[in-house]
């Protein structure tokens, strides 16, 4: 703290011997030791509290910039997680769509091969297109303005987005 030698204590020793006498200088000596003590205590003291205080601002600005981390994650994981809800929705509308076309087509296409072999063939005769199948009839599909196509069932896991 303070830069004193030997040589300045001697003479600091020496003044005090001369001002202070021989009988108050052993109780001076030891009041002075106590109270260089307690400035030494207390230096200390404000130094610890100064680095406590420099350290937990580090460790607040810290928090901040982890914090901010984990929104702007946060948010990037669920714009992903949206896009991917979006496309999987796509997806699904385009398959439904895909199959009540298949469905429509394939009734279409049943009931013009019925209604053709039926005008061409005999009425005991089977489809030449079916040989050895049964004889009954596919059910007529609904209409299509009267209910919606069969939805495909949701993928396991995307049922809660």
């Amino acid at each position: 703290m303070f830069d004193i030698g030997f040589s300045e204590i001697v003479v600091i020793g020496v003044v005090a011997l001369v001002v202070i006498g021989p009988e108050r200088l052993p109780k001076t000596a030891r009041t002075v030791g106590l109270l260089f003590g307690r400035l030494q205590r207390y230096v200390n003291d404000v130094k610890a509290d100064i680095s406590r205080e420099m350290e937990l601002d580090e460790l607040r600005r810290l928090q901040h910039e982890m914090q901010g981390a984990a929104r702007e994650l946060e948010s990037t994981v669920k714009g992903a997680a949206s896009d991917m809800a979006a496309g999987v929705r796509n997806v699904e509308s385009e398959l439904n769509a895909a199959a009540a076309q298949a469905t429509g087509t394939q009734a279409t296409a049943t009931q013009a091969t019925d209604s053709g072999s039926a005008a061409a063939a005999p009425a005991g005769a089977l489809p030449a297109s079916a040989p050895g199948a049964d004889a009954s009839p596919l059910p007529a599909p609904a209409a299509s303005g009267d209910a919606p196509p069969p939805r495909q069932a949701p993928l396991p896991g995307f049922d809660k987005i």
